[in-house]
């Protein structure tokens, strides 16, 4: 079975910082291409950042320069550092884990940014 278990999300002042953190579970993690996504109130959920297997990075051009996703396959975990925060940062963030047509979601964690 598997399982995504996000943590590390809370409230920061504008222009602070967060470090997210997704350990998975019942997968491959190191052939297992892993993202985050985040869904704000009223809004649809959108890529944020995705890392491959190869740690190839990818990011949404709102957060290019200011987030940062990375992995530890020893660990079983992906992680997201978030860097000079905005309001329009706050959402549940979500770790997804893509292993072919199969894609697995976690749990969420809320990431609140006060202005």
């Amino acid at each position: 079975q598997v399982q995504l278990v996000e943590s590390g999300g809370g409230l920061v002042q504008a222009g602070g910082s967060l470090r997210l953190s997704c350990a998975a579970s019942g997968i491959t993690f190191r052939f297992t291409a892993m993202l985050w996504y985040r869904q704000a109130p009223g809004k649809q959920r959108e890529l944020v950042a995705s890392i491959s297997s190869g740690d190839s990075t990818a990011y949404a051009d709102s957060v290019k320069g200011r987030f940062t996703v990375s992995r530890d396959n020893a660990k079983s975990t992906q992680y997201l550092q978030m860097n000079s925060l905005k309001p329009e940062d706050t959402a549940v963030y979500y770790c997804s884990a893509r292993s072919g047509i199969r894609s697995y979601w976690g749990q969420g964690t809320q990431v609140t940014v006060s202005s």
